[in-house]
């Protein structure tokens, strides 16, 4: 990079699903969980960041990179409400903070179900096995999955895609509306095109879990596309969050 070209500021998770988004450009990311990557874009701290798909429904700040996301069709096992009673019998649920999505996602499967609890932030990460209902999402989620534990478990992306036969995007790039970011768009589009042709080089040479399941989550759980079917997904969650009255939802503007 010349001295006079601009260097900008990306931020992004160290969840494994996101491995394949910033192939090439690790060295340059800051890294967080998503909620607070979202105060970072907030602050204009950031200039474009890998976010949680409501950060960018509910703020009229910032514009979507095309044709990237963190996204599934059926079940997604990142993303899950662990539970040792009943949904019917939820009278309170502890969320993990990482992510504004999730809960919203949750709210809005349940509220179809005609289920409204509450929802508190989870304390930390070793005390969900005692909880009788917990959402938990990325690596923690897995973790809790592969781990014994008496839970049953919830998958969001099966529940989605079971009501809405659409997928279901989590995360992607939001970028600060008004920044020139032609060059910015290009990197991060090309970050994705050289994780989708190395895929097979990270799922054998990542270190997180064994490599069948590496294999199994790249290939079968998580997509990496925002195609027309992810918007339609984008738009009837719009939908729903409307519905329920779970804030003021913005058009999401798509930039390639």
């Amino acid at each position: 990079m010349s001295g006079e070209e601009k260097k900008f500021r990306i931020g992004s998770v160290k969840y494994l699903n996101a491995a394949p988004l910033t192939r090439g450009i690790e060295s340059e990311l800051i890294f967080s969980t998503p909620a607070k990557l979202a105060e970072m874009l907030r602050r204009d701290e950031l200039d474009a960041a890998l976010v949680s798909i409501t950060e960018v429904l509910f703020s009229d700040r910032y514009d979507i990179l095309d044709g990237v996301a963190i996204a599934s069709l059926g079940e997604v096992y990142s993303v899950i409400l662990a539970h040792k009673k009943p949904l019917e019998k939820a009278k309170e649920i502890f969320c993990d903070k990482a992510s504004l999505t999730s809960v919203n996602l949750l709210k809005v499967l349940l509220a179809e179900r005609g289920l409204k609890p509450k929802f508190k932030p989870l304390e930390n990460y070793g005390v969900a096995w005692e909880k009788d209902f917990v959402l938990l999402i990325g690596d923690p989620a897995i973790d809790f999955q592969r781990a014994r534990h008496p839970h049953e478990i919830f998958d969001l992306g099966t529940a989605w895609t079971d009501l809405t036969h659409l997928p279901f995007v989590y995360a992607v790039w939001a970028l600060r509306r008004g920044v020139e970011n032609k060059a910015l768009r290009r990197e991060l589009s090309d970050a994705k095109k050289f994780g989708m042709e190395t895929l097979d080089y990270l799922i054998e040479t990542r270190r997180e879990y064994d490599e069948n399941f590496r294999r199994d989550y790249f290939e079968w759980h998580i997509n990496f596309n925002l195609a027309e079917d992810a918007k339609r997904g984008i738009a009837k969650f719009c939908e729903l969050l409307k519905k329920h009255k779970l804030g003021k939802i913005f058009e999401p503007k798509f930039v390639s």
